[in-house]
């Protein structure tokens, strides 16, 4: 059994190398759209709707229920993002856009009430969650591209099974780790 689980995730390393250039579109997106949100805060306050109704079904939660929240809440985020990116990645690529408008947002939000030092202590669930985030969205994209191949439905399977199993291997371990991180960094700092 252990020496299955190894090689499935060995499989999983190479689909990942596979599908880098996916990826590394999905990071770029995200990060433009990060510029943008920054930039343009004054221009995006609807999204202080978002962030309050989020605050707000997270406010009296207890440690373990707070990270029961935000783990269900990023596996439901990244697991969207790749099944629904079959639809072409449109899915996957709005869904990097929208969450890096709304980190940027926030982060101006942030360093301008509070300084960029105080920030920094959301960079250690970020160095779990993002690469999770982008690797889900990147297979989501290559997922989307499969109507471009000669083989369209054996590239269909192929990319969806690759990617499932990249899903449980590599992305649902690292949105863990992250959502421990970050819910006891909340609590801990409340």
């Amino acid at each position: 059994m252990i020496k299955e689980i190894k090689k499935r995730f060995l499989r999983a390393i190479k689909y990942i190398k596979e599908s880098r250039n996916y990826i590394y579109i999905i990071i770029a997106l995200f990060i433009i759209s990060g510029i943008f949100g920054y930039l343009n805060a004054s221009r995006l306050t609807f999204l202080d709707l978002i962030i309050k109704q989020l605050l707000e079904s997270t406010k009296d939660l207890p440690g373990f229920s707070l990270i029961r929240f935000i783990f269900l809440n990023n596996i439901q985020s990244a697991f969207y993002g790749f099944i629904f990116g079959i639809i072409f990645g449109i899915f996957s690529m709005f869904n990097a856009l929208v969450n890096g408008l709304l980190i940027g947002y926030v982060m101006e939000k942030a360093v301008s009430s509070v300084g960029i030092l105080q920030t920094l202590k959301l960079l250690p669930h970020g160095i779990f969650e993002l690469p999770a985030i982008f690797i889900s969205l990147g297979l989501g994209l290559k997922l989307g591209t499969f109507v471009l191949s000669k083989k369209p439905l054996k590239e269909l399977r192929r990319s969806f099974l690759e990617g499932l199993n990249t899903f449980f291997l590599i992305v649902l371990p690292l949105l863990i780790i992250a959502a421990i991180i970050e819910g006891l960094l909340i609590t801990f700092f409340k």
